[in-house]
């Protein structure tokens, strides 16, 4: 079974920083890489934030913050992926976005090297066929934020080998995650579950049955969720849950996935929720 001893994660957003984090803080070798030095250093700044603040709240000694932080190098460069043993994708859920960083990963990476997508509704199929490797391709979804929930959704692609499979199971376990396996379908479990129902709360507020505090109240005081529905929306980002309801709608082609107006509007808008300082909710 491969060893993950070096992981290369693509893309410094919000996901792919909470990745490197979560890795580095296991005692893994991290390269943090994004398209530009500048994107890979802000995803790197906001992770030696988050150490400040984790120390401060006494979640982490100091000693061990430092030692995460050190284990986690900045990359501009998608060559730097020959060393990896792993290299999770963690950008944009766009489909031939994600196909193309696959194409050349393929291209730089050690043949034994095990490449993952932490696509929250694309085909892990699709995404393999872009390389010659497809059963070294696998789905490693993790949940937002990755430090925090324990989850890690793991799907095979058609091609998947036995081996990458158990390697990326192993692999979630390593960091302390409880990786549970769902198939190759638009949205997996987890989306095809959460985003329709994100959806539908945004329906009650753009047909007026309720306001956005409204709705999350309910949700929360009635259902026990932890954050509301619309809260979770601007969390998760309202052009990603978008996308997701597009990919849902697209490969189901059922009425029902259809993303409701007012999420588009929101998003045409460049209300995209918390990293755009408001979406549902004023930040």
């Amino acid at each position: 079974m491969t060893t993950i001893r070096q992981l290369m994660v693509v893309g410094a957003g919000q996901m792919g920083s909470g990745i490197a984090q979560t890795a580095a803080a296991a005692g893994v070798r991290v390269l943090l890489h994004d398209l530009s030095p500048e994107r890979a250093k802000l995803g790197l700044d906001a992770l030696m934030s988050q150490a400040e603040r984790d120390v401060e709240k006494g979640r982490k000694s100091a000693e061990e913050a430092a030692a995460m932080l050190n284990r986690i190098a900045i990359s501009s460069d998608i060559a730097d992926a020959a060393g990896a043993d792993l290299v999770i994708e963690a950008i944009v859920e766009n489909r031939s976005a994600k196909q193309d960083v696959f194409r050349r990963l393929d291209a730089v990476c050690a043949e034994s090297a095990i490449l993952a997508s932490n696509t929250s509704s694309l085909s892990i199929t699709e995404i393999a066929a872009a390389t010659g490797r497809p059963d070294r391709v696998v789905g490693i979804h993790f949940m937002n934020p990755v430090p925090v929930m324990p989850l890690v959704e793991l799907i095979r692609g058609l091609a998947t080998s036995e081996g990458t499979f158990r390697a990326a199971e192993s692999f979630a376990r390593s960091l302390g995650k409880t990786p549970v396996e769902a198939g190759d379908s638009p949205g997996f479990v987890s989306n095809r579950v959460l985003m329709p129902m994100i959806n539908e709360a945004i329906y009650c507020v753009y047909e007026g049955v309720a306001v956005p505090e409204a709705v999350d109240a309910i949700m929360k005081l009635g259902m026990r969720h932890p954050m509301g529905p619309l809260a979770l929306a601007d969390l998760i980002g309202l052009d990603t849950c978008l996308a997701i309801m597009e990919v849902l709608h697209q490969g189901f082609g059922d009425p029902k996935y259809r993303p409701c107006p007012l999420l588009r509007s929101y998003v045409h808008a460049g209300w995209l929720g918390k990293k755009a300082g408001r979406g549902f909710y004023v930040y």
